[in-house]
């Protein structure tokens, strides 16, 4: 038999431990010191993200200060009660809703353009398209989304409604409809780019397993691979919906410029976005109260698309949830 030797300090080290605390000693754990290279890195990503922070409560300090100062001589009363907007006239009037009746109006056409036809455009690329045909069709559907808007608003404007007046004869020449439909035009790559990807994310498993029940491709789609992408399709949406808010330019090229409360196309309308571009083009002098308008319509836009973001986020979180 042979016997292991060991060395005194060997015997020793163990002895003091046991002596001093009765534990073993915790081993030593090298510290690395950290390269130059990485800590820069790491400031500038920090820097990077204060900067983006500071600017967005600059934003809002900025709203909020010139928004209180423009409800110091208009009744809040006055702006959320009326539904006349016409602060440029002698008679100044300042209700709100004849501008957010505009924008939920062209929303909702726009909406009602992309949203079928985006989540279709979804369900085909990513289940029914050949690989070869999705590789082709999906870049070239996105490119639509680098089309300038100013473009698509002169596009509404000389092409989409002489077309839309010849099948609606009392069709105004500026009206919500046509602007509309180009906005939702322009809106449904994003909502089918985004779906696509959440559908296409749902795990083949759940697929094989209503073929394997007897399902149809097209129950299997409906009534499995939708219901699992709900999540990922409702934030398509979403953001589908605040790019519509949002849009300015071919609103305010197709839509008109005459605020008025109504909810039907075929007039001209005015929304939040374009009023702000009327103001804002120089006519007006800086610090009056006309131009604070700018200031008020950009609280409430900012309120809108907040609200409705963070009812969103719920609705997102709840079919996570039931899913």
């Amino acid at each position: 038999m042979s016997e292991t030797t060991l060395s005194p300090a060997a015997v020793a080290e163990p002895a003091a431990g046991a002596a001093g605390t009765g534990r073993k000693p915790a081993p030593r754990r090298a510290v690395r010191a950290t390269p130059l290279g990485e800590r820069f890195v790491a400031a500038f990503l920090f820097a990077c993200g204060a900067l983006s922070i500071f600017t967005t409560l600059g934003i809002l300090g900025v709203l909020g200060y010139e928004t209180a100062a423009f409800f110091s001589e208009v009744s809040i009363v006055d702006f959320l009660g009326d539904t006349e907007w016409t602060p440029l006239f002698a008679e100044k009037r300042f209700g709100i809703w004849a501008l957010v009746s505009g924008t939920v109006l062209t929303s909702l056409i726009a909406m009602a353009v992309a949203l079928p036809f985006g989540l279709l455009s979804a369900v085909y690329l990513s289940e029914l398209a050949p690989s070869r045909a999705r590789r082709i069709l999906k870049p070239l559907m996105e490119l639509l989304a680098g089309v300038p808007t100013i473009v698509y608003g002169f596009f509404a404007l000389t092409v989409v409604t002489p077309l839309l007046q010849a099948v609606i004869p009392d069709l105004a020449g500026f009206n919500a409809l046509g602007a509309g439909i180009v906005m939702g035009v322009m809106i449904i790559p994003m909502i089918a780019s985004l779906s696509e990807d959440a559908i296409h994310a749902v795990p083949r498993a759940l697929r094989e397993a209503a073929w394997g029940l007897g399902a149809s491709s097209l129950s299997t789609i409906f009534g499995v691979v939708l219901p699992a992408a709900r999540s990922g399709i409702a934030a398509a949406t979403t953001l589908a919906i605040s790019r519509a808010i949002g849009e300015t330019m071919i609103v305010a090229i197709a839509a008109g410029q005459q605020p008025r409360f109504t909810f039907d196309p075929r007039v001209p309308v005015e929304t939040m976005t374009a009023y702000i571009v009327q103001i804002s083009m120089g006519d007006v002098p800086t610090g009056t109260l006309e131009f604070r308008t700018i200031f008020a319509v950009g609280a409430a836009l900012f309120l809108l698309t907040f609200v409705m973001n963070v009812f969103a986020q719920r609705l997102a979180r709840k079919y996570r949830r039931l899913g």
